[in-house]
């Protein structure tokens, strides 16, 4: 059992930046690989970036490819998204996930444990 936290959610102005934290309890947290999701009022849920469970991989969809950036801590059990020159359209709630596959998948419904979301909110 994973249990996920999301933090450092907010409002800022387009072109900023912002670092959302992904804390997770147990053990077994480098036995996951991590991954993040947004979701925009009205539209499905989206995946942003993931990473494998040493850390060496990383994905990142291509609408914030360059921008975003995730990483993870596994000795501080915990995921990060750096996420710099923000837009307007980044607008979203946005959601740590932990899976239990062998690589990232971006199918949310390949995702085992979810957190409970933090907003973050762009303005132009």
């Amino acid at each position: 059992q994973v249990q996920l936290v999301e933090s450092g959610g907010g409002l800022v102005q387009a072109g900023g930046s912002l670092r959302l934290s992904c804390a997770a309890s147990g053990r077994t947290f480098s036995s996951y690989v991590m991954g993040w999701f947004r979701q925009a009022p009205g539209k499905e849920r989206e995946f942003v970036a993931g990473i494998s469970r040493r850390g060496g991989t990383t994905y990142s969809a291509d609408s914030v490819k360059g921008r975003f950036t995730i990483s993870r801590d596994n000795a501080k059990n915990t995921a990060f998204l750096q996420m710099n020159s923000l837009k307007p359209e980044d607008t979203a709630v946005y959601y740590c996930a932990a899976s239990a596959r062998l690589v990232v998948p971006p199918n949310q419904y390949e995702y085992d444990y979810w957190g409970q979301g933090t907003q973050v909110t762009v303005s132009s």
